[in-house]
C-alpha cells in the first residue's frame, strides 16, 4: 500500500492504530493510516489551490494548525 515505503511507528502508537483501524472498519492499520494522511494532506494541500504546491503555502498552513513553528 505504501509503495515500498517504510515509516517507523512507536509499538505503543501501533497498539492504538490497531484498535481505532478495526473498530473503524478498516481491513489493516496500512488502510487505515493512508486515510488518515491522505485526509490530512488534502486539508494542507486542496486541490484545485493554485498556491497548494508552494512551500510557503503549505509552511503557513502547517504554522497556523500549530505543526511547526
Amino acid at each position: 500500500m505504501f509503495g515500498g515505503y517504510k515509516v517507523k511507528i512507536d509499538e505503543d502508537l501501533v497498539t492504538k492504530l490497531k484498535i481505532v483501524a478495526e473498530a473503524g472498519g478498516y481491513e489493516s492499520v496500512e488502510e487505515f493510516v493512508a486515510h488518515v494522511l491522505e485526509r490530512e494532506v488534502g486539508k494542507l494541500l486542496p486541490e484545485g489551490d493554485a498556491n497548494a504546491t508552494s512551500k510557503e503555502a503549505v509552511k503557513k498552513r502547517l504554522r497556523g494548525l500549530g505543526y511547526i513553528e
